[in-house]
């Protein structure tokens, strides 16, 4: 991982950022707007700051800097491109596989009931005193309870599992633990959050705290929430889970980046969805 260079590389990352953002304009978040799911589930968009985003004056959804078109395809789950991926999830949910030929339904029951919270508190420390996210816990049942093979991080089938059981969780409020346990994991992603990395020199905070609200190529910057992931981005046509937006992120820095699933990634995801306490859980959301 390439980190701090020296003046005269700093320098020319300066000059890159600067070409990058010339002439952009502000776009603060419409603080005006409301989501309502099918204008019957009301999904808090909008939190107070605390201590940890001491550098944000609240807490902003990422669905509040889109343009009304984009906003207006989430809040209609018929019009929401990411439902064919929650179906699909569904669908697996209920389909039997691997050596014990079982489902999830099997063990799990109704998933409306048996994972409802489980997306609004991931990552999450296991019994074993490790940080998961919710596609470790996914693929140990794929394997330890189903004799199946385990799913790739960010492939169809994780993607559509993971936007399923995040619906159960829509209009809930992130409550990740950040305390006990979990701090090791908080403490190093935060530590993450504010290094910079790569040649241009840029990390997390650069972009989602001291330049949100400006013009990035043709988008603007949010305050890089995760609340509404995985996500359905129209640029890639598909889900995007979070660690392979983590991914993008540091390879916009130039920078060698951490693979998905990595201890690395999961201590950020927890830091990155502490960042987000007091919002909800947006399920599957649509993003450029």
């Amino acid at each position: 991982m390439q980190h701090l260079k020296p003046a005269k590389t700093l320098a020319l990352a300066s000059a890159c950022v600067a070409a990058l953002w010339s002439g952009a304009a502000l776009a603060d978040p419409d603080l005006s707007a409301d989501l309502m799911i099918d204008g019957e589930l009301h999904i808090v968009t909008q939190a107070p700051a605390d201590d940890i985003v001491p550098n944000l004056p609240a807490r902003y959804s990422g669905w509040l800097f889109r343009d009304p078109a984009t906003r207006d395809m989430q809040a209609d789950d018929f019009e929401n491109p990411a439902m064919l991926a929650v179906d699909s999830g569904a669908e697996l949910w209920e389909t039997a596989d691997g050596t014990a030929g079982q489902s999830c339904q099997d063990c799990h029951d109704d998933a409306e009931e048996s994972m409802a919270g489980v997306r609004a508190r991931m990552p999450h420390v296991n019994a074993d005193g490790e940080l998961w996210s919710m596609e470790n816990y996914v693929n140990n049942c794929r394997t330890e309870r189903m004799g199946a093979e385990a799913w790739r991080w960010s492939g169809g089938e994780m993607t559509s599992m993971t936007a399923f059981i995040s619906m159960q969780s829509r209009g809930m409020p992130v409550a990740v633990q950040i305390d006990g346990p979990a701090a090791p994991y908080w403490e190093q992603g935060r530590d993450m959050y504010y290094t910079r990395y790569g040649q241009l020199e840029l990390s997390c905070s650069s972009c989602h705290e001291e330049s949100t609200g400006m013009m990035i190529r043709a988008d603007h910057l949010s305050q890089g929430q995760i609340s509404g992931f995985p996500t359905y981005r129209l640029k890639n046509a598909g889900i995007v889970s979070i660690h392979n937006r983590f991914r993008g992120c540091i390879r916009d820095t130039r920078a060698e980046t951490f693979a998905e699933g990595s201890e690395e990634f999961r201590a950020l995801e927890l830091y990155v969805a502490s960042r987000g306490m007091g919002l909800d859980v947006e399920g599957v959301s649509v993003r450029p």
